[in-house]
């Protein structure tokens, strides 16, 4: 690399949270090696100052999610660390000149002071222990190294794809596991566990998230985007529940989308004006963010990672990044009990009650506002790889399956839309 392009595109920067210089992808840190990793745990107070980091053993890169090029590292200290594990994980933003780079690089911000926040002594969930984290704000970089989780190994469960659900044979006590963990996260907070670090470091600011728009597009391109719903439901009525594709329904969801879209702002306005109901959360807490053991008695419990997005939000909008991607039927059998082990939780920990009633309506507009923006997308992109929808035999066709982006746009969708049906949606919307 030349000496101008690393003026650009610098090989290593000073972080902004622990001022240590960190490299900013994988050659970088591969190069800076054992004396980097000995600096940088040292900073956090992972690793003693008498302590170091003597060889990077083995390291493979590791692909999946959305970030970063990712390393699974095996290290060997002078001595083993009281905590940290010899079997580390290494996350980058993404690489200089990706054109996703200034879209998704900002969210490891919150992300990586989230991990180390996380190093408080009493720290009320469990996530992967931080060995180091820091984001350089004016280059666009971070890096984060914790512990890696070893799915599969020594009691903790296999790895839970996204939107698989149905091959999981008790999903509820999942479920439960995340729900408690949501509760005691946010109500370590409202209790003011945390000090003063929340508000510091995590600000609600529902000016600010108001002067940004939420849904992507007009109401041209709504009707565009419904357009192409009607043609994949009539096309591929396999992939589809009966009660979804139904043309009856579709057309009545037309107008109450239009409505969604025009009432954008005041809907907002209602959720961010409930500042009793907001909390530091996880924002996308499916079965793939998270890793699952028993305990002692039996009880399944569970880790969280990928806390990427991570801030104060409305609770109810935590609510829907851990069940959108559950099972339709399942969400009609238990989601009101998740609600109730929800708000109870929450109350132990905090000592605070929330209002049932104004919860489940805030419940409704956010999946309203939630599903709109982001899920009306799905049959575009499942056409684009899948052409020929008529070759899949049903939603569990491999072809499917066993392609995320697919699987996922395909189930999500039919998720938000079985919902609005179920929760009359529409009714909730226009009463704000």
């Amino acid at each position: 690399m030349s000496v101008q392009d690393d003026a650009v595109h610098p090989r290593m920067v000073s972080g902004d949270l622990t001022g240590v210089e960190f490299p900013t992808g994988v050659d970088a840190f591969l190069a800076a090696g054992p004396a980097f990793l000995t600096t940088a745990l040292r900073a956090t107070g992972a690793l003693a100052a008498d302590n170091a980091v003597e060889e990077i053993v083995t390291w493979r890169e590791f692909f999946g999610g959305g970030m970063g090029r990712k390393l699974a590292l095996d290290v060997r200290y002078t001595r083993p660390p009281e905590e940290l594990s010899t079997a580390l994980f290494a996350k980058f933003t993404r690489e200089f000149g990706d054109p996703l780079r200034e879209i998704f690089s900002p969210a490891m911000e919150p992300e990586v002071r989230f991990a180390l926040l996380s190093r408080q002594p009493g720290f009320p969930v469990r996530v992967p222990l931080c060995g180091f984290g820091d984001y350089s704000a004016g280059h666009k970089s971070g890096l984060l190294i914790t512990e890696r989780v070893a799915y599969g190994e020594g009691g903790i469960e296999p790895i839970d794809d996204k939107c698989l659900d149905y091959r999981i044979a008790n999903p509820l006590e999942r479920y439960q596991a995340l729900t408690r963990s949501m509760a005691a996260l946010a109500g370590h907070h409202c209790a003011g566990r945390f000090g003063a670090a929340i508000e510091a470091g995590f600000p609600y600011d529902p000016a600010a998230a108001l002067a940004q728009p939420l849904i992507p597009f007009d109401a041209a391109h709504l009707d565009g985007l419904l357009d192409k719903l009607e043609a994949f439901a009539a096309e591929a009525p396999q992939l589809l529940p009966a009660t979804v594709r139904d043309p009856a329904f579709l057309a009545a969801f037309r107008p109450a989308a239009a409505m969604v879209l025009e009432k954008e702002q005041a809907l907002r306005a209602f959720l961010y004006d409930q500042a009793d109901m907001a909390a530091l959360c996880h924002w996308n807490m499916n079965l793939d963010n998270a890793w699952f053991w028993r305990d002692a008695a039996g009880t399944l419990q569970c880790g969280l990672l990928d806390w990427g997005g991570v801030g104060q939000m409305h609770l109810a909008m935590a609510f829907i990044g851990m069940t959108c991607a559950a099972e339709c039927d399942f969400l009609k059998e238990h989601e009101d009990a998740l609600i109730d082990l929800l708000l109870a939780e929450y109350h132990k920990a905090s000592g605070l009650v929330l209002d049932r009633e104004r919860f489940v309506l805030s419940l409704k507009v956010s999946i309203a506002l939630v599903g709109l923006a982001w899920m009306l997308d799905a049959p575009s992109l499942i056409r684009a790889e899948i052409p020929d929808l008529s070759l899949l035999k049903d939603r569990f066709d491999p072809e499917i399956r066993d392609r995320f982006l697919p699987r996922a746009q395909l189930h999500l969708m039919t998720v938000f839309l079985d919902t609005w049906q179920r929760l009359d949606l529409g009714s909730a919307v226009a009463g704000i």
